[in-house]
């Protein structure tokens, strides 16, 4: 039996303790064990299983999968995804990676900052508006942006679309006018079929609205700039980023354009500094790191107590888009079944992550969380100060209903009624931010980030590949075209949908 598989037979083995008892034990040394702050940010996992065997157990995996040798291979710009032989080098967007990889993310940043200068300066005439397109990652984490640090202060009206469906273009146009409007064309290989599909729709409406050069208005996103080039877009006009940055990793990069265009480059480039949470991933060691510490809670929780989902709820309504945000993360990246070897994995991979936003999740799915059969960790995110100037009892009202709905999860409360019984011992974690600002909002995600690469590690996997998503999208292609037999069900499916 290997290193690692004593590991794994040893936290099969382990026992966990009722969550009241742990907390009650030795409340003083449980949140020096467990509580980090990083960055700003407090991270509480005082509500967890985690004790200090599961801790070391949880440690020797980490010891005997490489943890330290694996995170120097992707901060150094190493093969970190072997499957698609190449690096995954999004921290050295945020300036921490190898150096010759941060000198081309800061000159390609600087590309992307003087094309904005250029836009503010009028080179596009009177621009109000901006249509970014783009799917997956090349649409969540703009929109998130966006709508988390702009809603008091954007520059310019932004809309992020992404469905192929038609009704979302027309949502779009409605709200711009073509003469005010660039347009963001965001894929990193400049191939995807419903980005372009929906960029060629944004064009007609230029044209038709009037616009005299319909391509000169849009600006080009992609790690191919040469098919970019190809497509019409002139050079100048095109904003690169590295093949070695995925998709789902892309925000830090020009991706992040309508985030910089309509917050300003001050404020990207604050984005950009939550890369502290980059060193201090890449020095803490043991659950001294918090985005590992994090990786053992969701261990435990999916290969030892069979928990098959995650939910994620953000107090804060700045946040609503975060849980979207996180579904591609966490599942594009570890939602997997061989290890790196090619090799059955034989074990969970990543849960479901799913959530919403609090208050409002209270009255929707917690009634699941509290009685229902499913254990179900859940993830709270709140922040320390809000964002409006109405009464304090708002805010107020909002931590209490987090930080209480974190203590009823965990005590219950025990009735003969079995309709009224709380059965308690129901895991979560809290995460405090100060305030939501374009550095702390960086941090986060580069933390959630880092704790998608750690459980990557301890699983054994390759975070960095998603053939997963491509079987589909082949099969809808030649669905489409007519160029794949398909089988009769299917055939008939199609046939009834297009009313033929």
């Amino acid at each position: 039996m290997t290193t690692a598989q004593q590991a794994w037979q040893a936290l099969a083995d382990w026992q966990p303790r009722q969550l009241s008892e742990l907390v009650a034990a030795d409340p003083e040394s449980r949140l020096q064990a467990l509580v980090r702050s990083v960055a700003d940010i407090r991270f509480d996992f005082a509500k967890t299983h985690l004790d200090d065997s599961a801790i070391a157990t949880l440690s020797s995996l980490a010891e005997a999968q490489d943890f330290s040798g694996r995170r120097k291979t992707l901060f150094s710009g190493g093969i970190a995804n072997p499957t698609e032989n190449r690096a995954a080098e999004h921290s050295a967007e945020r300036g921490d990676g190898a150096p010759e990889s941060v000198h081309v993310a800061q000159a390609l940043h600087q590309r992307m900052r003087m094309l904005i200068d250029a836009i503010e300066a009028g080179a596009f005439g009177e621009i109000r508006h901006l249509l970014h397109i783009g799917i997956g990652g090349s649409a969540l984490g703009p929109d998130l942006l966006v709508d988390a640090l702009g809603r008091h202060n954007s520059r310019y009206d932004v809309a992020v679309v992404s469905n192929v469906d038609g009704a979302a273009l027309d949502e779009a146009f409605a709200r711009f006018s073509p003469e005010h409007t660039l347009v963001a064309v965001a894929s990193k290989t400049f191939t995807t079929t419903e980005t372009l599909l929906n960029a060629a729709s944004a064009l007609q409406w230029l044209e038709e609205g009037g616009v005299e050069d319909p391509i000169g208005r849009v600006i080009a996103l992609t790690a191919m700039p040469e098919r970019a080039i190809e497509w019409g877009v002139d050079e100048t006009r095109v904003l690169p980023f590295s093949e070695t940055v995925g998709g789902r990793y892309s925000l830090w990069s020009s991706i992040g354009f309508p985030a910089a265009l309509a917050l300003g480059w001050d404020a990207f480039a604050d984005l950009l500094e939550g890369g502290e949470m980059d060193r201090h991933f890449r020095l803490a060691n043991g659950a001294d790191n918090v985005c590992l510490l994090a990786a053992f809670t969701d261990q435990i929780y999916a290969n030892r107590l069979g928990c098959q989902t995650r939910a994620v709820f953000a107090y804060d309504e700045r946040l609503r888009l975060l849980p979207d945000y996180l579904q591609q993360l966490e599942m594009e990246s570890n939602g997997k079944s061989v290890t790196l070897a090619g090799e059955a994995l034989g074990r969970t991979s990543a849960p479901i992550t799913w959530g919403g936003v609090g208050t409002d999740a209270q009255h929707a799915v917690f009634q699941l969380l509290h009685q229902g059969t499913h254990l179900t960790p859940v993830e709270f995110i709140v922040a320390r100060e809000p964002d409006h100037l109405l009464d304090d009892a708002h805010h107020e009202t909002l931590v209490a209903n987090c930080i209480a709905q974190g203590a009823a999860l965990m005590a219950g409360r025990k009735s003969e009624d079995g309709a009224r019984n709380y059965p308690g011992n129901r895991p979560s974690t809290t995460i405090l931010l100060d305030q939501v600002t374009p550095r702390s909002l960086g941090a986060l995600i580069a933390f959630y980030e880092h704790r998608v690469f750690a459980n990557a590690v301890l699983l054994g996997i390759n975070p960095f590949d998603q053939f997963g998503v491509e079987l589909g999208k082949e099969m809808a292609k030649g669905l489409a075209e007519g160029t794949i037999e398909f089988d009769p069900a299917t055939r008939a499916l199609m046939d009834a949908a297009l009313g033929e």
